[in-house]
């Protein structure tokens, strides 16, 4: 009896501690498998997906389906009905996106189906609505794979042959965001590494496509940007390639008039993109229909990366920009925020720098989530969105709302737990050239605040060319005359600090010092008398002044700069005279017995060789415009010290 009792009680120990031992993830990649039914030439294709995980508080969940049919044609249906052509092998791919779901989106193997047989006729319509679309089937992620659509049609009465270009890997970020791991084409198009091209002719055509597409590919909406087709391709190519790092260019040949063919490229989100989560990025399609002529299409694809691994994030599109074009720019900003709490907030308040050259007047709120009012001036209870202004930040208060925790129960770490408030805000009219740094404070109800990482505003160099003309002034040359013309260059409106290089031709003409020798000479008769040798010596000179120096703008009208100088005389005139006389006796107030005067010339070209510290002051527009300068150049040889009087101009 005590041996059955001891054994039974080892049994419910032993289940119990089975039953208490915690549940392990399963780690197995999650896939969706295709399922096909055909009759004939028809086929009927259906996905097997995995069951999707509810994010608490979210909308219901749900997949997206982007299927290719192996012949050149795609469908986003989930139940998709195709007829093929004709008979032959052909592989399908589907990509499954799952939305509000807590799982990475599934994985699909392709699969080949054969046409034995051709019982359906099969009808070729008519789909696009323009003669030139790109499309994605979804957004891009870290680390995963996304497909670009590239959709174009013969707008032509005849048969064409024409190119492709796909542009992508933007020059303003550093690293590469794609890799370009497939393209699939089912026209013969051709890659070709060759981007110069001969153009023969203009002509007047009827598309008008010059658009951007920034869609979701739920719905394939396109926004159209512009309506001008572009004639001038050499710009556009060679444009296109100082915005990109890589490019794909493909030829295709006998399209029929109103013919639709589509080109799908893969493309994988690379490692180093992580850094840029959040960024604005895109991909440029170049369309030309017809290979004789220059007329052509194009298309910018906006995206967004969509997953950063810092959920309360700051990020601009004004991150690195040209500063003679932002006048008339409007910066977007968006800030990323969740609720890491055990449970919801009602309150949530962000407290953003706005730069000194930001216009607060002219921030509007463009979208936000949660969604919500905006608020009113008086007090209200319904939920909505405050914005109110201190000297040097915005603060937006959510108010009245429901965001749930991470942490909160039956709610995990995903979208319901995030929000995000988008602003644009304008510059102010007069700002300074320099980098800005603004970041926000979160403040989930009475919690301490979270602070973002901070979201930069670069300006590129740029380059400012100045004019300049001016006189020298040497004190130590004797009538001296110095005029000169030049140019500059400089970064332009730089803010403090900043490097000039200039380049100067000066014209000066100036006399030695005069010099007098006296001797005694005593004749074959022994009468001893005085020899007088007078030289003058003149200098035309073309000489060639390069100075390299440091600015420094005190304010807008005050600048101060040091540097090194080389002159060289790219062309030197001398002239010189020689008087010979001979006095009566030996004091030269005795009258002449006998002159003489002889005078020579001599060039010389690329002589003299001069180096020397400047000193100079500017007072005017310092930064861009007109202003005058007094400059003091010491050079190492001291007689060529010298000031500068001049007026420049930069633009």
């Amino acid at each position: 009896m005590n041996k059955q009792f001891t054994f039974l009680c080892l049994f419910l120990i032993s289940v119990c501690s089975y039953a208490q031992k915690p549940v392990v993830n399963d780690t197995i990649t999650r896939v969706a498998t295709i399922k096909n039914t055909t009759t004939g030439n028809e086929v009927i294709f259906t996905p097997e997906t995995p069951t999707l995980n509810q994010i608490a508080g979210a909308p219901k969940a749900f997949y997206t389906y982007y299927w290719e049919f192996g012949d050149g044609h795609y469908s986003t249906d989930k139940n998709p009905k195709h007829i093929y052509k004709k008979e032959g092998d052909y592989d399908i791919k589907l990509w499954a996106t799952n939305n509000y779901d807590t799982g990475k989106p599934p994985t699909t193997r392709p699969k080949k189906i054969a046409i034995n047989s051709v019982s359906t006729p099969y009808n070729e319509t008519a789909s696009m609505d323009e003669d030139f679309i790109l499309k994605r089937n979804r957004e891009p992620v870290p680390n995963e794979e996304f497909v670009v659509i590239l959709s174009y049609k013969n707008p032509k009465n005849y048969t064409t042959n024409g190119k492709l270009y796909l542009f992508y890997n933007e020059q303003k970020f550093k690293t590469n965001n794609f890799d370009l791991i497939d393209t699939r084409t089912y026209h013969n198009e051709k890659t070709n590494s060759v981007t110069d091209f001969v153009f023969t002719n203009n002509i007047d055509d009827d598309g008008t496509y010059l658009a951007t597409s920034n869609n979701a590919f739920i719905n394939m909406r396109t926004v159209m940007q512009d309506s001008t087709e572009k004639t001038n391709l050499p710009l556009t190519i060679e444009q296109s390639k100082s915005l990109y790092k890589n490019w794909s260019l493909l030829e295709f040949d006998n399209m029929q008039p109103k013919e639709e063919r589509n080109i799908f490229f893969s493309l994988k989100t690379t490692s180093e993109m992580v850094k840029d989560t959040s960024a604005i990025i895109s991909v440029r399609g170049i369309y030309v229909p017809d290979s004789n002529y220059d007329n052509h299409k194009v298309k910018d694809m906006e995206m967004e990366i969509v997953t950063s691994h810092d959920p309360n994030k700051m990020s601009s599109n004004g991150t690195i920009m040209n500063y003679r074009l932002v006048r008339f720019k409007t910066l977007k900003y968006k800030i990323k925020f969740q609720n890491n709490g055990e449970g919801p907030a009602h309150t949530i308040q962000l407290k953003t720098d706005i730069p000194d050259m930001l216009d607060k007047s002219t921030l509007k709120v463009t979208d936000m989530y949660p969604k919500c009012d905006i608020c009113p001036k008086h007090e209200v209870s319904y939920s909505c969105l405050d914005t109110t202004f201190t000297d040097t930040q915005a603060i937006f208060t959510f108010k009245n709302i429901y965001l749930p925790g991470s942490e909160q129960k039956n709610v995990k770490d995903y979208d319901s737990t995030k929000g995000f408030v988008k602003y644009n805000i304008k510059f102010a009219k007069d700002f300074h050239k320099k980098k800005t740094k603004s970041k926000t404070a979160i403040i989930f109800d009475k919690n301490d605040p979270i602070i973002t990482n901070y979201s930069t505003t670069r300006f590129l160099p740029g380059i400012s060319i100045g004019a300049k003309v001016g006189y020298n002034s040497f004190s130590n040359l004797k009538n001296s005359e110095s005029y000169f013309l030049g140019a500059t260059l400089s970064p332009y409106k730089s803010y403090r600090w900043y490097w000039q290089v200039e380049l100067m031709n000066n014209f000066h003409h100036y006399d030695a010092k005069t010099t007098v020798k006296d001797e005694f000479i005593q004749d074959a008769q022994g009468f001893r008398y005085l020899q007088r040798t007078t030289t003058n010596t003149s200098y035309k000179n073309i000489d060639w002044d390069v100075p390299v120096l440091v600015r420094y703008n005190v304010n807008n009208f005050i600048g101060l700069g040091t540097g090194l100088q080389n002159t060289i005389s790219v062309s030197e005139k001398q002239q010189q005279t020689i008087l010979v006389e001979q006095f009566e006796g030996l004091d030269p107030t005795n009258p002449v017995i006998s002159s003489k005067e002889d005078k020579t010339n001599k060039t010389n070209s690329f002589t003299n060789l001069k180096t020397g510290l400047l000193f100079e002051v500017t007072g005017g527009f310092a930064r861009i415009g007109p202003s005058l300068g007094i400059r003091y150049v010491m050079n190492f040889k001291n007689n060529f010290n010298y000031w500068q009087f001049y007026a420049i101009w930069k633009f």
